[in-house]
């Protein structure tokens, strides 16, 4: 009989990231309406939200090694409950004349917190779950965090609408106490390492020992983590950047257009952790690259339409039902990926692996959002030029990498 997937420990996990995802949703729309307001610049808040990813980037790797040598229910705990007190003091000391400044620094700290917080919840899956359930587990999380994605922002423009900055800030720290409070009912087995000497030679040593797992023992991890940053590249810079781009100046359609679009990406999400969950057991590492693959193909459509004849919503139709096949597919494929890498890593590395696959998935997205923000720029009025080639590179590499897949069947 197989293990049972909403195990207590899986099922107060994923309450607890239900309740610190939408707290967190709504916080950071709340933050940039605000700001958006008092500066009139959404390039302010841009700014901000950028220099506040450096730090995750940069610590991911530390919390990796954090959560593999401590407690990682005490992690989780800890994380959110100074979540939660770092979103209280700074709507506590915000006020019209440093508000900017209190927005940028609590950015910053929950980046942060961030850092070490994504590592611990992805090695807790596999402490948590075994074999195919890892699967239907990472697609439930990625589930849980399309519907908070595609609910929160809603409700938060009503909240902030109805009552302001502030009232949302308290709100959001109800959500991350909430999670806290779930975590504390986790029971995790510790697995304590030793180490000797200092804490600086601890660090390196767990980054060499980390590093030489996927360069040399498991070179077929980094390959994965490489072709996930990879998709991440051009989905990233071609949604986040070409989709607003195409639908406003492009066609010319107003912000409806525009939302509509981006709850069809949501939904499209959701679609794709539901799928993954599906396909399971099915869908065997082999076949990944056609998945890949189908990334490219669902771009192509979206520079077709714009090579004849057609009216804008005809192309905004068009581009938002290749966006979102492409959104579903690369949905599956991160989550196969990801639960790929979880079940080839030792429970001792598993944390660190996890910080690099965060941190280099996250380098990949702002490269993704400037190369397609000049590359859009530079072909305004023959936008096919940029989503054509984009989505036949795409295809091609996920071809290519048939064999490497296969190859990953045979382990």
């Amino acid at each position: 009989m197989g293990q049972k997937l909403f195990t207590r420990n899986f099922t107060l996990l994923v309450l607890g990231q239900a309740s610190s995802l939408f707290g967190n949703y709504i916080l950071r729309l709340a933050l940039s309406m605000y700001v958006l307001e008092v500066t009139g610049s959404a390039a302010v808040f841009a700014g901000i939200l950028s220099i506040a990813t450096i730090p995750t980037i940069l610590l991911s790797p530390v919390g990796g090694i954090l959560a593999d040598r401590a407690d990682r229910r005490n992690i989780m705990v800890a994380l959110d409950a100074l979540t939660g007190m770092s979103v209280l003091c700074a709507a506590v000391f915000l006020s019209g004349w440093n508000a900017i400044v209190v927005i940028g620094v609590l950015l910053v700290v929950l980046s942060v917190l961030g850092a070490f917080e994504t590592p611990t919840v992805q090695a807790c899956i596999p402490q948590m779950l075994s074999g195919d359930n890892i699967i239907k587990g990472n697609a439930v999380v990625n589930q849980v965090a399309s519907i908070s994605y595609l609910i929160a922002p809603l409700l938060g423009g009503i909240l902030y609408a109805a009552v302001g900055l502030k009232p949302v800030m308290y709100a959001s720290v109800v959500c991350f106490l909430i999670t806290a409070l779930f975590e504390c009912f986790i029971k995790l087995s510790r697995q304590t390492r030793d180490f000797k000497g200092n804490i600086l030679s601890m660090v390196k040593d767990d980054f060499s020992d980390s590093i030489r797992f996927i360069t040399k023992e498991r070179p077929d991890i980094m390959k994965t983590l490489l072709l996930t940053a990879f998709s991440r590249f051009f989905v990233m810079g071609v949604t986040l950047v070409g989709l607003p781009f195409l639908v406003r100046t492009v066609l010319g359609l107003d912000a409806k257009f525009y939302g509509g679009a981006e709850s069809a990406l949501a939904v499209a999400t959701i679609m794709g952790s539901i799928a993954a969950g599906l396909l399971t057991g099915k869908l065997r590492s082999g076949r990944l690259s056609y998945v890949l693959a189908a990334i490219g193909v669902c771009i192509i459509p979206a520079g077709v339409v714009f090579l004849f004849p057609s009216s804008a919503l005809i192309r905004y139709a068009v581009i938002v039902a290749g966006f979102f096949g492409m959104q579903a597919a690369i949905s599956i494929f991160s989550i196969f990926a990801v639960s790929m890498i979880q079940q080839n890593t030792p429970d001792g590395l598993i944390g660190k692996i996890m910080a690099y696959t965060a941190a280099v998935t996250m380098c990949a997205q702002p490269v993704g959002q400037m190369v397609y923000g000049f590359l859009f720029d530079r072909f305004h009025g023959a936008v096919y030029l940029v989503l054509i080639p984009s989505g036949i590179v795409v295809c091609v590499i996920g071809l290519l990498a048939t064999g490497f897949f296969k190859k990953l069947d045979e382990k």
